[in-house]
């Protein structure tokens, strides 16, 4: 790639935003070959400088080339992920390799960890910032956990793991992905629809209509086919839509290509090399290293205690929707098919109102309107519409400011469509740091799948979109709100992974408060506000069947944790028996044998959750005791300023429980969690 070529290619454009509207699969190569050609370059003239080890000399020049490079290989990641394109599967794939590859020679490099190791005992690390100490001592954690202290044989079988791990993370997601994308359920006759939502089949049909075909078509986009489950009367509808949902990207599947049985089987594998590579027992050891929980047997103990406080609580839940389903559905033997609507008709039977009735109080202009009101009155900051290219038409743009100072900006790309992967997440695109020319603001992606809005009207969300989208926009804030100047711990960068679901689930607890819903309503024919004798329904209701969704979430941390703790290996069991082992420990419902939910298990095969899943419910006993601060002081404003400054703003830059403490002033405690949950004793 030539000088000239460099400058005119849109990804090597730093000085500003991403100009998504010039960006082409084709730009992907000649940019990650220029970057890496200059990485490799600085981490030569790092290695080689004879000058005494200083941040100077190490930090800032790595951190400075290797920055461009993931903020680079981020976006075209972001871009795989959310608008995927045959061009841009192949860049992907076809670079993802070579990233790899720097990566883990970067964390190999024996040099760079004695330069490190150096700094660490040399008299400038003593006046180093708690954040500069910080970013030192988990380098040096990552450089052991990266192989640098094994020996060139093992480095080079480690290298090839890691190479071969990310080729199937990849795999994985987009055998998901093309199954999602392929699934095709068209219904000629309307009254096969009975019980759907009116929004639902009207978005049915204009689908059918770009699809050239008649009738109403829908695919496995969860806006798409959960409402199926949820409303339709028609029991054979929501079996064929339960199977095609729980068998996608399996051997039962549509299509064989896309099975992820193998994936899975040599992702473990792998994994599982990778530890014994490191002299740890198990790959869960080698996940909890950077995380707050001190071992496998430390989180198992946690999660089988929940399961035990929650089991009472999801038997008595069963019971009862059994027996209703029995004497109000006529449906004499329950299935799993059956569970989202039998749950859907008690919970409109048993507090009289439904999730469609709720929907239609909260368009999004009103929600996200709220949704800035509340991080205002937390965080004293204004968040405004602002003017960049996007990937999407849909997707909006926004900036944070603190009085008139530009704190952050993000992007919001709401709604589920062809090409774009499920769930909901948010990236942090560009961290803060204090540069020579200043403070570079930090900017995020944030990703959900809503049901996009009808023809000539705004998107109308959930009660569950709503709490989606606070969740979200908690981890965002995490992100945006952050005052470290150091690149390493800035954000959620170096959090630990058990601790960096706090300010997203504490978000989620604004979503029950009668003000704030009540100012972000209004309905979709009156105008008028959510109306508080729906609330009080809504707020009696919170806790319906908690019981079973707490044993739904141990159930998926056990699993993740017994497929990463050598489980598979010392009992001989395929991933299905194991999961099947660890339903009948804790599950009070059974699951057809059908079921393939670990092939669409992205969580922990393709994302960052692998023997990590326990996070969410770990994390939620510090979220659920933090927002009892706020129920304690009667006081969001100030109570938020603190959470701000002891939790957010201090981001990685030294650990979560030292951070936990200082907001809450002593350590957490589960006894919030249960009483939100509705399982106090």
């Amino acid at each position: 790639m030539t000088a000239q070529s460099s400058q005119k290619n849109p990804l090597l454009e730093f000085h500003d935003l991403p100009p998504f509207d010039a960006i082409l699969a084709s730009d992907v190569s000649p940019a990650i070959t220029a970057l890496l050609a200059r990485c490799r370059s600085v981490v030569q003239q790092v290695e080689s400088d004879p000058d005494q080890a200083s941040w100077d000399n190490i930090v800032i020049p790595l951190d400075d080339v290797t920055e461009q490079l993931g903020r680079v290989w981020d976006l075209v990641s972001h871009l795989h992920s959310v608008c995927d394109t045959p061009a841009l599967r192949a860049a992907y794939n076809e670079n993802q390799p070579q990233i790899t590859e720097f990566y883990t020679s970067l964390g190999q490099n024996l040099q760079l960890y004695k330069k490190y190791k150096a700094l660490q005992q040399s008299d400038e690390f003593t006046h180093f910032s708690p954040a500069r100490k910080k970013i030192i001592d988990n380098a040096i954690r990552d450089f052991k956990l990266s192989g640098a202290e094994l020996s060139d044989e093992k480095k080079r079988r480690y290298a090839e793991i890691q190479e071969q791990l990310a080729r199937l993370a990849t795999t994985y997601s987009e055998h998901i992905l093309d199954a999602i994308n392929h699934y095709c359920l068209q219904i000629a006759d309307k009254q096969q629809l009975t019980g759907l939502p009116d929004d639902v089949i009207l978005a049915a049909q204009t689908r059918a209509q770009q699809m050239d075909k008649t009738g109403y078509v829908f695919g496995l986009q969860f806006p798409s086919f959960y409402p199926i489950l949820q409303y339709a009367e028609n029991r054979d509808l929501r079996a064929t839509v339960y199977r095609a949902n729980t068998t996608k990207a399996s051997e039962l599947g549509e299509n064989p290509a896309w099975d992820n049985s193998a994936v899975m089987d040599q992702i473990l594998a792998l994994r599982a090399e990778e530890a014994r590579l490191l002299d740890y027992a198990s790959y869960a050891q080698v996940s909890l290293v950077p995380k707050m929980a001190d071992s496998p047997e430390q989180v198992s103990q946690f999660l089988l205690d929940l399961a035990r406080r929650a089991r009472p609580h999801a038997e008595q839940d069963l019971h009862e929707l059994r027996t209703f389903a029995a004497e109000s559905l006529g449906i004499a033997s329950l299935e799993a098919h059956d569970i989202a609507y039998a749950s859907e008709k008690l919970r409109e039977q048993r507090y009289s109102f439904s999730d469609q009735e709720v929907k239609n109080y909260f368009p999004e202009p009103a929600v996200l309107a709220g949704l800035f009101r509340v991080v205002k009155t937390l965080y004293g900051i204004d968040i405004r519409r602002d003017d960049a290219s996007t990937w999407h038409p849909d997707v909006k743009f926004y900036r944070i400011e603190q009085q008139g100072q530009l704190v952050g900006q993000f992007y919001l790309d709401l709604y589920a469509r062809q090409n774009k992967e499920d769930g909901a997440w948010m990236h942090g695109t560009r961290r803060r740091r204090r540069t020579g020319q200043g403070i570079q603001t930090p900017v995020a992606y944030l990703i959900c799948n809503f049901t996009e809005p009808a023809a000539g009207k705004p998107a109308y969300f959930t009660h569950d979109d709503i709490i989606t989208l606070f969740h979200e926009f908690g981890h965002g804030m995490h992100h945006l709100l952050t005052e470290v100047d150091e690149l390493g711990v800035s954000g959620i960068g170096g959090v630990e992974w058990d601790a960096v679901e706090l300010p997203s689930q504490f978000m989620e607890n604004f979503c029950w408060e009668w003000e704030i819903l009540q100012q972000m309503s209004a309905h979709s024919e009156t105008g008028k506000p959510l109306p508080r004798s729906l609330y009080d329904k809504m707020t009696a209701a919170r806790n319906f069947q908690s019981g079973l969704q707490t044993l739904r979430q141990v159930e998926l941390a056990l699993f993740d944790l017994s497929l990463h703790n050598g489980e598979l290996e010392q009992k001989q069991l395929s991933v299905q028996a194991l999961l099947n082992q660890v339903r009948s420990q804790v599950s009070v419902m059974q699951t057809p044998e059908f079921n393939r939910f670990q092939h669409g298990f992205s969580h922990i095969f393709s994302g960052a959750y692998a023997a990590g899943y326990y996070s969410y419910k770990w994390a939620e006993v510090l979220s659920a005791d933090a927002y009892a601060a706020f129920e304690e002081a009667g006081n969001n404003a100030g109570t938020g300023i603190k959470f701000q400054r002891e939790i957010l703003a201090v981001g990685g830059s030294r650990p979560a429980m030292e951070s936990f403490i200082a907001f809450r002033g002593r350590p957490p405690e589960i006894d919030a969690l249960l009483r939100h949950s509705g399982m106090a004793s």
